[in-house]
């Protein structure tokens, strides 16, 4: 495609049906309407017709369709754009002829695995890749241009299937993080998935539609029409790193979010429509239960673990049942796999016994065929997580590739594989149950011949789920989008002033002795003392610079003496962990600097040697700081960035005054510090009291179960932890508040 797609688009209006959008296909006229060629051939096959149902269309189409041209459409991965880094060292973009595409080779190396990729050209032409993961952070038009050149390259095909391209969420403030929220700032920044519940439980719902409705538009105006999003996991062990990509540790408040959510983003309560967006909800059947916290990216974390009998279908399964019956378009197995040796007896939907199999959820044929299809009535497409055929095979590492790829297709019953462009190991898997390859060579032990190979019953099964999205989606119609209306989309002031509401309505307030609100007339001509606090002290100071500086003119006088303040304001910004790497011991919840903590043993239990760990650089300053101002009689408030449940112990005692966001806007949390908007939040998850309720045994037994939700661990507990009101889990206060779900404060109660 040598001319910029984007200028070249012909469109061919429907009366009463859909604009057909073209840059090179044929278009043939029928009954007084227009319809896109879709296999070539030049004469009209029914699939061509939009006015059928798009199940029967992909269903008459994968039929004409080619072997390789379907197994390639079993397997998503990472793609790059042109005009933005790639991040593979050395790698030099070659540009195609439109200055769009990049047509250099690479040798592309992650956690998920590692394979030498052709240019973009080449991949859609010759490789027939229909599936890409973007995690580049475009501008809209750069986006819309992109996506536009990708489709005019495979209109080119002699069968033409438009390209899905899927990305994690970029609707969310916070930090760009792989494989995460890889985007943030070009649409519309609501507050952290957290804060979304936190506004919710303020008594917001009504947040949730706009929210839905604001990813739909911009994300379809970009031409953007899959999104790795959003997290139905159960918050339940406080150390999962995923935390703050959650909506909390609420069941029943999960359930009513996604009873909004998806059918805002997708269009419809009944599934996608033409101008939705399709979403995988993630990470089946619940990623919060996590043995003690371990991720499953790394081998310790290779289990869910469902210490608490009933817990399964009490708390991890109803939010993923709420997206099933909102016909999401597809859902994401976990890697994890389930321990039947660690586990209490759990049921499926039926009150029967759960058959744990020791698979990851992606290989799980109970799980997914079983209790997800048949149970609960899933009808979309499994799309697996990432790495399962490399890196994350938990459970299968005794088979190779193609069978790796035979057993999640054809055995547990998943559509698309994400990880690497495996092509080459999906046609062996093919080859293989025809050829009398294990005529030759043995079955692995515990297998059968049958689950291994990659049929042409389950090849086809596969690819007419897929294909069903996007002609729902009306991408085989027209999946151009001008990228001018693009820009507009992203930049409409109405979104963003919905976003900045729903960041000042996420704000909680925890403590107040009557110093909040701090109106100007409070503060005049007193001396204010303004610090923020990271992990890295580096980032503190040059964050704590730029606040100073927005501070500068208020009626206030700003001071860089603490000991001379009237008032202190302190932003924590702790971080614990990285999300692709084990740390050496539990994740650290605890605000501290330099703590000494146990490792972990290969088998994930406390070890006898030590390390130290830091979660807030100089979190020892904030009592220093706190009883200097104390001292000359004044008011320190600080406020939390909740990323992950952590234990306030080091901080809230110092404190007259306690605020926390989710990944929310400063501007919004100082507007509720200096009284320009009441607080109106909650709480979405249970703080931990401290070290003692989440101490893990010799055995690797955590004192508070693993798999039930902080507002609900107590009953599970030792009496020995729980107070005079029965209490163990959250934290409480030097008032006597407990930090747990639902809790927060207004200016009226503090």
């Amino acid at each position: 495609m040598a001319k910029k797609a984007s200028d070249h688009v012909k469109y061919y209006k429907n009366q009463n049906g859909p604009v057909i959008g073209t840059v090179c296909r044929d278009i043939i006229e029928r009954d007084g309407l227009y319809f896109k060629d879709l296999d070539g051939s030049g004469e009209y096959k029914p699939f061509d017709d939009w006015r059928l149902p798009a199940k029967e269309r992909a269903q008459a189409y994968v039929n004409v369709l080619t072997t390789d041209e379907k197994i390639a459409q079993l397997f998503i991965s990472d793609w790059r754009m042109g005009k933005y880094p790639c991040g593979v060292e050395g790698h030099q973009v070659i540009f195609d002829e439109s200055g769009v595409l990049d047509d250099a080779q690479v040798h592309g190396k992650s956690i998920f695995g590692e394979q030498h990729l052709p240019g973009t050209t080449e991949l859609i032409k010759e490789w027939f890749a229909r599936h890409l993961i973007l995690r580049a952070n475009p501008t809209p038009d750069d986006m819309a241009d992109w996506l536009n050149q990708l489709h005019a390259v495979a209109e080119e095909c002699r069968h033409f299937v438009p390209v899905q391209v899927a990305s994690n969420s970029r609707n969310e403030n916070g930090e760009v993080v792989f494989g995460m929220n890889d985007a943030v700032g070009i649409f519309a920044a609501w507050p952290g998935t957290l804060g979304i519940a936190a506004a919710v439980r303020g008594g917001n719902i009504g947040l949730v539609d706009k929210f839905a409705d604001c990813i739909r538009r911009e994300w379809d105006a970009a031409g953007l029409k899959k999104g790795y999003m959003y997290m139905a996991d159960i918050l339940s062990d406080p150390r999962w790193q995923r935390s703050y990509g959650t909506f909390g540790e609420d069941p029943k408040l999960v359930c009513e979010i996604f009873s909004r959510l998806i059918p805002g983003i997708q269009g419809s309560s009944h599934g996608v429509t033409a101008d939705g967006v399709a979403m995988t909800v993630k990470h089946f059947p619940g990623g919060g239960a996590r043995e003690n916290g371990f991720d499953p990216h790394y081998q310790m974390g290779q289990w869910n673990v469902y210490q608490t009998e009933g817990s399964l279908q009490k708390y991890h399964l109803p939010g993923f049942q709420t997206a099933v019956n909102c016909h999401v378009s597809s859902i994401m197995p976990y890697y994890a796999k389930p321990s039947e040796k660690k586990s209490a007896s759990q049921t499926d939907q039926n009150g029967n016994a759960m058959e744990f199999k020791p698979y990851g959820f992606a290989y799980n044929k109970p799980f997914i065929e079983g209790l997800l299809r048949e149970q609960m009535g899933f009808e979309g497409y499994i799309n697996s997580d990432t790495g399962i055929v490399h890196n994350m095979g938990w459970g299968v590492e005794m088979l190779d590739k193609p069978e790796r790829i035979g057993f999640a297709v054809n055995q547990a019953g998943v559509d698309l594989i994400s990880g690497l462009f495996d092509q080459q190991y999906g046609r062996e898997a093919y080859d293989r149950g025809i050829n009398g390859y294990y005529e030759t060579h043995p079955v692995p032990e515990g297998f059968q011949k049958e689950e291994l190979i990659l049929t042409e019953e389950s090849l086809n099964r596969a690819v007419t789920r897929t294909l069903t999205e996007m002609f729902a989606l009306g991408m085989f119609e027209n999946p151009y989008r001008n990228p001018k209306k693009a820009v507009e989309a992203a930049l409409d002031k109405r979104d963003w002033e919905s976003a900045l509401d729903a960041h000042r309505k996420s704000v909680v307030l925890l403590k107040n002795d009557g110093t909040l609100p701090l109106y100007e007339e409070k503060l005049k001509l007193k001396k204010v003392y303004v610090e923020c606090f990271y992990k890295d002290a580096q980032t503190a100071g040059k964050v704590t610079a730029k606040l100073r500086e927005e501070l500068k003119d208020k009626t206030f006088v700003l001071t860089e003496s603490y000991e001379k303040a009237d008032y202190a304001i302190l932003m924590l910004y702790p971080s614990s962990g990285e999300y692709f790497n084990p740390t050496k011991g539990y994740l650290e919840l605890d605000l501290c600097d330099g703590k000494e903590i146990p490792d972990v043993d290969m088998e994930g239990r406390p070890a006898e040697t030590t390390h130290k760990e830091t979660t807030l650089s100089g979190a020892g300053r904030i009592k220093e700081i706190a009883d200097a101002v104390h001292k000359n009689g004044g008011k320190v408030v600080g406020n939390l960035n909740i990323t992950l449940a952590w234990e306030v112990g080091n901080a809230e005692p110092y404190l007259d005054a306690l605020t926390v966001g989710f990944d929310t806007e400063q501007s919004a949390v100082l507007d509720v510090i200096f009284g320009r908007f009441a607080p109106v939040g909650k709480l979405p998850i249970t703080l931990p009291r401290n070290d003692e309720v989440l101490a893990v045994d010799k055995q690797g037994i955590c004192a508070s179960p693993n798999d039930v939700p902080g507002y609900d661990k107590d009953r599970y507990m030792s009496e020995n932890l729980k107070d005079e009101n029965g209490k163990a889990y959250a934290y409480r206060d030097a008032v006597g508040n407990y930090y747990e779900l639902d809790f927060g404060l207004t200016f009226g109660n503090g």
